[in-house]
């Protein structure tokens, strides 16, 4: 009896010991905020920093030092010719409607206020339409302030032109009347086309209003006797357009989150855009219902006149040409062949990725640390960006409609020439996680519904997602993109970051990739891809290194400048100091008395006098790059001979994963 009472008491022990775990995990789950979740990849780069704390010397710099031969490039955008103050007795008001994502609204007020000066007109802050046609965003911040700062705006052109918050009263009621004239100027439209057509309206109305869709209205590439207006647009981009101040300070709180205990960040931009990928037929490269979309919106803009070409391409040879971009696993391979490790710590830049996480799995599977806002943001971060909105109902989700039988036969007999898939079980339900969500519709209709509300909103978050992408990747210690200068006539967000950081700071490490010929050293490795031979990671390092200096400026500047200007703005916005403390020790490249482009100035004595003594010295010469050289042959020695590098940690830890998955 005895016996038997002991058992009972240690059973009875062990189920209070299990409630009262159970009950501890159930007020872990309740009061363990969103907050803790959030700063897990925070946590996880702090614990990092024990292993990679002594990684210094050569192979540091070989991964995130400047550029060399491009240290003497330094922004000037200033006028270098006369340059008259505004008046406010001109030609008229200029009222702009902005419409499409946070590249075509930045790239569209630069070219309005461009056009401004260019008309001698008085330019009303643009409507940005993806937050006017936002129901119930904060009444805070609306239209052109909801992600950029107004003052600040009117500020810093009060030389150039004239700017004001709104119309005055009796023209708002004529604005209301439509009495004024509507123009939907193109992306290419020229200098004369303004002096010709709309300067006679202007002048006559006092009042034009331009309707801008393709993301700008003044053409790229202007006559040398308008560089000004070059400069102009650089000054508006670079300087005056800055966002609100709750956008910056939560951009700047997220880069010293990447850059915890001194560790440098490198960002990633994957270019994966359904737009843009059905422009170049990218389709086949995804699967199951992303290939639907793409192909539905390739339709679409087939029927606008966007794409004069099929409907159905090989995306196989459209990848080959370079028209497709490189995938984020192909992205992760590249990295790995420059040799960053595997603790490297990558920002994911891009509101919109289309594909998901799912095409994301590779490339967290050979970097850990890949980060974006929602893990270095928490909610309450999040929620305080946006401000204070009205709730709006949520979409509600419709079953379809029940077939009759005489329906489903007549389907059934107009469903073409068998063999054909056969229909699904009669009984079986349509679940609710089949038909909710942004690509339900894809299932049941032909035609892309209109956007809820919901949609529209979450459109104008994707400004404020876009805004915290842009300072995070332009103060990035490297840059690297997926799919830039695609050839679609549109601006893209990574060719404003590379053109960004090419102002600022011209020798910062901004990879410039030729996709084209990417697309060939991969096929060569396509058997076994995550163990590439020795001359295959010499070529992608040979490559990549390249386009971070001269080489990949000079092929930048020939394929984007003549589609988007604040892609590659220079030498109009840039100056050479030649008596920098960084180009005292010329070495291969540009020398003392050489310039790259044509129409390159010297930077002025003022500004010379001032960078040498602010600019910090980096204390690098020629003997730096040799050694270098010495590491990265060292370290593909070792690889070869089984020595335990990162690298060769790396490959052992990919030995699990077999190459065909």
């Amino acid at each position: 009896m005895r016996y038997m009472s002991r058992i009972k008491w240690a059973a009875l022990g062990g189920l209070l010991l299990s409630c009262v775990s159970l009950l501890v995990h159930l007020l872990l789950a309740k009061y363990s905020s969103a907050d803790l979740v959030q700063y897990s990849a925070v946590t996880g780069f702090v614990d990092d920093v024990t292993i990679n704390a002594g990684w210094q010397g050569a192979a540091h710099r070989r991964l995130w030092g400047n550029v060399k031969s491009l240290e003497s490039l330094y922004p000037y955008a200033n006028p270098r010719s006369r340059h008259p103050a505004p008046s406010e007795k001109n030609n008229g008001f200029i009222y702009a409607k902005v419409y499409g994502g946070f590249e075509k609204i930045r790239t569209s007020i630069c070219d309005l206020v461009a056009v401004s000066r260019l008309l001698n007109a008085t330019l009303v802050i643009p409507e940005i339409q993806e937050s006017t046609r936002a129901k119930g965003i904060s009444f805070k911040f609306r239209s052109f302030s909801y992600i950029y700062n107004e003052d600040q705006f009117i500020t810093a052109l009060n030389n150039d032109i004239v700017i004001v918050k709104s119309l005055p009263p009796h023209m708002k009621v004529a604005m209301k009347k439509k009495q004024y004239p509507v123009i939907k100027p193109k992306a290419t439209s020229s200098p004369r086309f303004y002096a010709n057509e709309v300067l006679q309206k202007l002048k006559k109305a006092k009042v034009v209003v331009l309707v801008l869709t393709e993301g700008g209205c003044l053409q790229p590439v202007l006559p040398p006797d308008l560089d000004e207006y070059q400069r102009l647009r650089c000054r508006v981009s670079f300087h005056a357009l800055q966002f609100r101040p709750e956008v910056l300070s939560l951009g700047h709180r997220m880069v010293e989150r990447l850059r915890a205990a001194g560790q440098p960040y490198l960002a990633y931009h994957p270019g994966l855009v359904r737009d843009t990928l059905a422009y170049h037929g990218c389709a086949e490269l995804f699967q199951d219902v992303h290939t639907e979309l793409i192909q539905h919106r390739r339709a679409q803009m087939i029927k606008q006149g966007m794409i004069h070409d099929q409907l159905n391409v090989d995306s196989h040879a459209r990848k080959a040409n370079g028209s497709c971009p490189l995938l984020p696993e192909e992205v992760g391979l590249l990295l790995r062949a420059m040799g960053y490790p595997p603790k490297t710590r990558i920002y994911l830049a891009g509101s919109e990725t289309f594909g998901g996480q799912r095409v994301l799995i590779p490339l967290r599977a050979m970097y850990a640390n890949l980060a974006d806002r929602t893990s270095l943001c928490s909610k309450r971060d999040l929620s305080a960006l946006v401000g204070p909105e009205t709730q709006l109902p949520l979409d509600v989700f419709q079953p379809p409609p029940v077939k009759s039988v005489e329906e489903l036969k007549e389907e059934w007999d107009k469903a073409g020439p068998r063999p054909r898939p056969l229909p699904p079980p009669p009984d079986r339900p349509v679940y609710r996680h089949e038909k909710e969500g942004w690509y339900g519709w894809i299932t049941e209709r032909d035609t892309e519904p209109d956007p809820s509300p919901i949609d529209l909103r979450r459109q104008a978050h994707r400004l404020l997602w876009a805004a915290l992408d842009y300072i995070v990747s332009v103060e990035a210690d490297a840059f690297i993109p997926g799919f830039n200068n695609d050839g679609s006539g549109w601006p893209d967000f990574a060719s404003l970051v590379m053109g960004h950081r090419l102002y600022e700071m011209a020798s910062a490490r901004t990879y410039r990739p030729d996709r084209k010929y990417l697309v060939k050293l991969f096929a060569n490795v396509s058997d076994n891809v995550y163990h590439p031979k020795r001359n295959w990671t010499l070529l992608v390092r040979e490559h990549l290194n390249a386009s971070l200096g001269e080489v990949g400026l000079l092929r930048e500047s020939r394929l984007s400048k003549g589609r988007s200007f604040l892609s590659h703005p220079i030498p109009e916005c840039s100056c050479r100091n030649f008596r920098s403390p960084e180009t005292s020790d010329a070495g291969e490249g540009i020398g003392a008395s050489q310039f790259l482009y044509s129409g390159e100035v010297e930077c002025p004595k003022w500004m010379q006098h001032s960078v040498v003594a602010n600019r910090p010295e980096n204390g690098g010469n020629e003997n730096e790059s040799q050694d270098d050289e010495v590491d990265m042959e060292s370290q593909l020695d070792s690889d070869e001979d089984g020595g335990m590098t990162e690298s060769s940690l790396t490959l052992e830890q990919d030995e699990e994963m077999d190459p065909n998955d």
